[in-house]
Formats: C-alpha cells, structure tokens, sequence
C-alpha cells in the first residue's frame, strides 16, 4: 500500500481520460424481442457517433445494420423509435436519406420509401401483418411556407412509391400508433401547440376496416392538463396506458368503456417523451406487467397482477431503470446503477436472475476512482426543496492538502423537462476523480417527481432552475463540503441556458460552461424546430404578447452584468440552438474584458457524438477551470484560445 499524494484539487492524475470517455464507452438504445431474440441499438463515438442495430441470438451478438447506414430518425429532430422487428424482417430509418429500409435475413438494406431528400420522415413504427404494412408517425417537411406536417401514416413493408398514405392528420403532433393484438383496433396519442407531450395528450382509439381505413374515431382519455405516456395493448386485447390525472404518472387501463387505476402510488412510471419509443412497462402474460418507476430520483423495478392487483417489487442493483419489453420468460431492459455502467440487462422470471447482455463500456474502473451519487434535498426559495445528487472528488492515490476544500461543478441537466439519476457516469467522474465535486442538480421542473415538481418552472425558466442551482451550490458551501470561492456551473442546451442565465442574473458561480446553450430565448422561439416552437409559451409566456419576458430571461440582452469567465462550445450544424447564439455571448463577455473562450465543431449538431469531439470539450472546459483557478490538469491538454487571457 502507497500513502497517497498530496496534490491540489483539480491537479490530480486519473485513469479516467477524456479518450477512454470518448473511444471506450457507448450509448445503448432501443430494445426489442422478436421470438427468442433480442435487439438493441447502439451509439458509437468512434464511428463518428453512428446509430447501428445489434442483434442477440443463442448467446451471440452481431451487427445487423451495416455501415455507412445508421439507425436514426429525425422526426422531432430528437428522434427515437427508429426500427422495428418483426419475424426477422427489420425496418429501419436511416439517418441521411430518412428513407425507410428493410433487410431480410442476411440481405443488404433495401429502400421501401421514395428518395425525398429527408423531406419525408418516419417514427415509432408498428408492423399491421394482416395489411403487410407499417404503421408510423410521419413527418413532412415538403411544404415550404408552413411548418411540418405531423400524420399517422401506413407505409407497404414491401415498398411504397408514394411514400405512405396518411390514417390520421389534424393535429399538431403524434406519437406511439399501437395496433390491438387482432389488428382491427389502432390507438395513438395526439397533442396541439403549445402543449408539449408531458403538459397534455390525448389518448384515441379507432377500428381498423377491411380496407385498412379508420373508422370511429373517439378520444378515451387525456386533454390539455393530462399527459398520457406509452398506450399498450396486452396480449388479450386490453389497452393500458400511463397517466398523470392524479399528479403522478400511474397505470391504468381502459375497458368496457371505463378506466380504471391499476395500481395507485406517489411514483412515477411515465417519462417525458422527448424520444419515441420509450417504454416503462411491458406484459410478461395477459394480466401480468412488468413495470419500472421513480421515486425520488431512483428507479426500481416490480411485477403487477393487473386482476389481482398483486404487486411484488423485484430487488435489484439498478437506480436507473428504462425500455422495459418482456415476455413469458424475460424481461429485458436498459440499467444503470451508482458503480455500474448502463448496461442492456435480463431477468430471468423463474429463476429471478439478472444477465448483462451488454455494457456501455468493457472497461473496469478500479472503486478508488469512483465517486458514489449521495442524493441530496436542500432548501430553496419559497420554502420549498430541490433535489440533485452530490459527488464528492474521489481518487485512491491522492489526498488535497490540509485545510483546502474543494471546487465545485454544479450541472444542470438538459430538457429542461428532463432529470439526471444516479447511474454511472464516467463524465462526471471525469472530474470526480481530479478532485472536483460535482453537484448534479434536479432542479424544479425536473421528471421524476411528480407533476407539480415538474410544473414549478412553468413561468420560471431562468429563474427556478438558476435559483436551484445557486441554492445548491450554497447548501453544499455552508455545510463545509466545498470551497465556496469556487463554484462553477456547467450544462447542454437548456442546461446550458441555465449555466448562462446564472452567471448573468446572480452572482455565486466564479466560472461556467455552455454546451451548445440558449443565450437569447426570443431567438429560440423564432428560430427553433416544430416540436419545440411553442415550448417556450409554457416556461416563458406566449411569444411575441410577452416578448418582455423573453427579453427579461435572455442572457445576452445583459451580459454586461457577467462577472464570471465563459467558455462556450458548440456544434456547427446545430438546428436547435444555431451556432449564432453562442457567437451573441462569446462577443459580449470578451467585449467586457473577462476571459472567454468559444470552441466549435465541425460536423457536429445538438450534442456531439464524434469521438474527437466528445474529447476536446471535455479537455478544454479542464483546461480553462484550471486556467481560470490557478490549477494545473495532470492530463496534456492542447490549449484553448482563451480571449482576454492568453
């Protein structure tokens, strides 16, 4: 045994390389079973962050979609729900061209929609085997002087010239076209600007015909103030559903005409769906459901007997738990836990044994390197409390010297109807293990906490959250557990617009990052995709009646008020956020004389997904914390152009 080093905070050496974040870890996605088989989609940074399908059979895994082809759909820009499998046949959306293909058995893909040049789009396909069709979201970007066009459409499995033919339209938006187990019975959810899917939906149902038409069409549950997550048929042709009437996301079920609560509990089993395809629940028999949910931050996993009402909960290592699909012998999910890295895992129902099928990452992390999620309730304003999850710096060989406390990353996580867990997350180790904490806020309007959680920043955004993040940062700085002279703030996107509006509207954070982060929220409304152009209405006020708020909450109308050095980064193709609101923020705080460094990447859009990428701003957001604190990184980091600095 070696005694450890003493080495300032920030300084010290780690295992933990911006290159084994970027080239040794992947994202694992969307599951299905098809027969004894399972499907997964994965991420690969090294493959310039290409979506592949990989296919599990007799123990043995393989990849089905070959390169170049990669597994994404831009329907919503945030995609999700890009294939489907069914009998062995595979459907897919292909990033580049958003042409729908097949591949049967060991064929190549082959097209089945028209060459549009992406103007036509497809989601959260369902396969109608009586009418040999696909069922699926589509979108239409072909009209030029109108948003896009959102429609449930069937699509001929076998190839359709016409690129599909619309079921259902009138709506603003759709999602998750679910077809009853005889195929005479099809269920979707609808929703309107300005709603978002997690504000209202509406869940409707209709007979399919002979013909393959709808006919009897009728609204069976949700509105405006209702969210309506993940309708499913059970394999005995009742539909259940998720909803949030009562103030939590719960499951019912709809039959002979009524609804009824399968199992009422402060807990939610709905997610906020961002991405098609998510799925919390799934039947392991006709009245049996396998089902996921969150409490406080942390998922767990149970077994509900829909006739009984028998619930047993199932132990398990995992705090984050995700894409529940089962059958009669498995259930087979996405799983995280504080020590272990999302993996794709199975439980096996008679034996009650859990299987990893496959982890984000083969690499093994010594625990001396890994800071465990301590979950945290501090006080914020109104009297209330805000939740995050603290970690604090930990490395085996290194100790800071006697009386230093400290520096503090506070994050703030993207959406911002989303929430951060506690599963392992080798970017937050990244810093953990150099000796900062970090702070992982779940800041109001955050999931996973009940509705009126998620409501508080509705008005709010640039005030709850940052009050949140402020808060929390100070709780911690009182308690003695960091070093309140430096507390920085980091975030993506909304995360980012949070990193922002703190360092301009309060004055506790001495640093922050943007990654990829809304500066001016007028512009956002303006300039931003369908599925989030009327978001804002929600967090902000209806645009342009209170055009004053928006002004209020956009950073770079007061930037003469930052006090604190920024470094921005940003991909270049970015639709979401455009590179030109990062440009707005770098020209005004290096205008006021604080160090400002802007860092962008080629190829890259919301997120970066480019191994190289994923490395550099890691590294350069290291370098400037250390440039601005007066640390040295123990890493080799290739400098950053940091303007009224260098």
């Amino acid at each position: 045994m070696h005694s450890p080093t003493v080495a300032p905070y920030g300084s010290w050496k780690s295992p933990i390389t911006a290159d084994l974040i970027a080239g040794k870890t992947i994202s694992l996605g969307q599951i299905a079973l098809d027969g004894d088989d399972t499907y997964w989609i994965e991420s690969r940074p090294a493959e310039a962050g290409r979506y592949t399908l990989v296919h599990l059979r007799d123990g043995a895994t393989e990849e089905v979609v070959p390169a170049p082809f990669n597994v994404r759909t831009r329907v919503h820009e945030y995609g999700g729900g890009a294939y489907l499998v069914h009998r062995g046949t595979i459907y897919f959306s292909n990033f580049r061209d958003q042409r729908l293909y097949r591949i049967s058995g060991a064929g190549e893909p082959t097209p089945i929609t028209p060459e549009t040049g992406a103007k036509l789009r497809y989601a959260d396909a369902v396969m109608d085997a009586r009418r040999n069709r696909l069922i699926c979201v589509r979108e239409d970007h072909t009209p030029t002087d109108r948003e896009p066009v959102n429609t449930i459409a069937a699509v001929a499995a076998d190839g359709d010239a016409a690129g599909g033919y619309v079921l259902v339209a009138g709506h603003d938006f759709y999602a998750a076209p679910r077809l009853s187990p005889d195929g005479m019975r099809l269920a979707w959810l609808a929703w309107n600007h300005p709603n978002m899917p997690w504000d209202g939906t509406e869940l409707w149902l209709a007979d399919v015909t002979d013909d393959g038409t709808l006919a009897n069409q009728r609204l069976i549950a949700g509105g405006p103030r209702e969210s309506i997550f993940q309708p499913e048929w059970s394999p005995a042709g009742v539909l259940h559903f998720v909803s949030d009437r009562t103030g939590w996301w719960n499951l019912y079920r709809w039959r002979d005409g009524e609804i009824q609560a399968l199992h009422p509990m402060d807990a939610e089993f709905g997610k906020p769906q961002w991405v098609f395809g998510q799925s919390t629940y799934a039947f392991v028999t006709p009245t049996r459901i396998a089902c996921a949910y969150a409490q406080n931050g942390v998922e767990h996993l149970a077994l509900l007997d829909t006739d009984s009402g028998a619930w047993r909960e199932i132990a398990s290592p995992y705090t984050a738990i995700g894409g529940v699909r089962a059958d009669g012998r498995r259930v087979v999910f996405n799983a995280g836990a504080p020590t272990e890295f999302a993996s794709i895992v199975r439980l096996d129902l008679a034996s009650g044994a859990f299987t990893t099928l496959k982890r984000a990452s083969d690499l093994q992390i010594d625990p001396g390197y890994i800071s465990v999620a301590q979950p945290v309730e501090f006080p914020t304003e109104g009297g209330l409390t805000a939740y995050a999850f603290f970690y604090p710096p930990r490395n085996r060989d290194f100790v800071a010297p006697e009386g230093e406390r400290p520096p503090l990353l506070v994050m703030s996580h993207g959406g911002p109807t989303g929430a951060t867990g506690s599963a392992l997350s080798l970017k937050i180790q990244y810093w953990t293990s150099r000796g900062i904490a970090v702070l992982d806020v779940n800041y109001g309007g955050s999931t996973g906490y009940g509705r009126a959680y998620r409501e508080r920043l509705n008005g709010q955004w640039g005030v709850v959250d940052v009050d949140d993040c402020v808060n929390g940062a100070r709780y911690l700085a009182q308690q003695g557990l960091v070093d309140g002279a430096r507390l920085m703030i980091t975030g993506g996107s909304a995360g980012g617009y949070t990193t922002l509006c703190a360092l301009t509207f309060r004055d506790v954070f001495k640093a922050g990052a943007s990654h990829f982060g809304v500066s001016d929220a007028e512009a956002l409304a303006r300039d931003t995709h369908k599925f989030e152009s009327r978001y804002l209405d929600n967090l902000i006020g209806p645009y342009p009646e209170r055009r004053d708020l928006y002004v209020q909450r956009s950073p770079v109308h007061f930037a003469h008020r930052i006090n604190a050095p920024l470094i921005l980064l940003q991909g270049l193709e970015d639709v979401i956020v455009p590179p030109s609101q990062s440009e707005a923020m770098f020209a005004a705080v290096r205008a006021k004389g604080l160090p400002a460094a802007y860092v962008t990447f080629e190829g890259e859009q919301h997120g970066f997904r480019k191994a190289e990428n994923i490395k550099r701003a890691l590294e350069a957001e290291l370098y400037f914390y250390g440039r601005v604190f007066g640390f040295t990184p123990a890493d080799p980091i290739e400098p950053v152009r940091i303007e009224n600095m260098d």
